[in-house]
């Protein structure tokens, strides 16, 4: 998550030396307030959760879930950041959220019911390979992100502690990730049959081991990486609408299934052209202008009749 640093307030309650101060940093997503403690407040990892349900295991996350605007809570080390819905600004609210946490907090109630130390998650990775020869798919039976996430370099996983790991293995070339699987793409300096069973153990240690694989707010970011107009799907026009509506439903699921992603980024009308975004194992891949061609393209046609006349597929 990152942060735009234009607004920062302090509040306190208790003037002794364990009192918690929490400060209001803004971030990059106007709908993100992150309330930042002096001292830590989990040390197991990172917790997201989307609704009361979800987060039976943080007292300090049900509370919050008590006020209607709250839409997502994140915690992490010393902070915890929070997702509103539209039906506030911040503005109105934030100093009163900010004076119940602080309030919360020195009244030393729970934040987290994090796991003993030394306990670890039952885990399970296997490899599947790909359409695309340099890319291999590691699937868990677990979820391990929210959204898709697509990493081209170590900078662009600055959010991902796993990416970072990842990208310490000197053949790995770019990392893709989506809800339970992982796809990695290599340089040409090694062969699969070579490394992949020790990246495989790599990634089932790790997770088995708690590590974590996105730092909380992230998924507010991954928006940006793929190619999905601004404003969202509500700003397109109709045939758009339609044509991504057709990825999401018919192509998409296959796509996942060989480690990769598409999405709709552009509909011209004039030239009845679509542009696409591919990720992961299609990106770059040697069958994919054939997959386009003689699948997407066809399929779109047929449901849409003239509104379509070519696909372009642009690599994310």
């Amino acid at each position: 998550m990152s942060e735009s640093g234009q607004n920062t307030v302090i509040l306190h309650k208790f003037n002794t030396m364990e009192e918690y101060v929490i400060t209001l940093k803004e971030t990059n997503n106007p709908a993100i307030l992150k309330f930042e403690a002096n001292r830590p407040l989990v040390h197991k990892g990172s917790y997201e959760y989307k609704n009361i349900d979800e987060a039976k295991d943080s007292p300090l996350a049900q509370q919050l879930f008590y006020l209607p605007f709250i839409k997502t809570v994140y915690i992490s080390g010393n902070f915890v950041a929070m997702e509103r819905f539209d039906i506030v600004a911040w503005d109105d609210v934030k100093q009163e959220v900010a004076q119940q946490l602080v309030e919360y907090l020195n009244a030393g109630e729970p934040v987290v019911n994090e796991p003993e130390k030394g306990s670890r998650v039952a885990v399970t990775v296997y490899a599947e390979v790909t359409p695309n020869p340099a890319v291999m798919k590691y699937v868990a039976n677990k979820k391990l992100v929210p959204d898709v996430f697509e990493f081209k370099d170590i900078d662009q996983a600055k959010h991902s502690p796993l990416a970072r790991k990842l990208f310490g293995f000197p053949f790995v070339r770019e990392v893709f990730m989506d809800h339970n699987y992982i796809s990695v793409t290599k340089y040409e300096v090694a062969e699969w049959e070579d490394v992949s069973m020790e990246l495989r153990e790599f990634i089932r240690e790790y997770l088995a081991s708690g590590g974590e694989v996105l730092e909380p707010g992230a998924a507010a970011e991954s928006k940006s990486v793929a190619g999905i107009p601004a404003g969202g799907m509500d700003n397109l026009d109709p045939v758009s609408q339609e044509i991504a509506s057709i990825l999401e439903e018919y192509v998409k699921p296959a796509v996942a299934s060989d480690g990769g992603n598409i999405v709709f980024q552009s509909y011209e009308a004039e030239s009845k052209t679509v542009h696409v975004v591919l990720q992961g194992a299609c990106s770059g891949c040697p069958s994919s202008t054939f997959t386009l061609k003689n699948g997407i393209e066809t399929m779109l046609r047929n449901m849409l009749g003239d509104k379509v006349s070519d696909v372009v597929a642009i690599n994310g």
